[in-house]
């Protein structure tokens, strides 16, 4: 599993993912809706940690940049 994410698109999907569990926890979001979000927001966190989304394959998307 090669990385294919770059630091700008991890420091978004935490920062996401963390609006999404304060809010939630706050009960600013609640309901389906918040679990949904605070699904996806699980989903950010595991892909950032792991510098690689499944997502970005069948696009050939890599915001990892070219290394040298």
């Amino acid at each position: 599993m090669k990385k294919n994410m770059g630091t700008l698109d991890i420091v978004i999907r935490l920062l996401i993912a963390a609006l999404v569990i304060i809010l939630y926890f706050t009960h600013v979001i609640s309901g389906i809706v918040g679990i949904i979000l605070l699904i996806f927001a699980g989903i950010f966190l595991v892909t950032s940690i792991l510098g690689f989304c499944p997502l970005y394959l069948p696009f050939g998307i890599n915001t990892l940049g070219k290394k040298t």
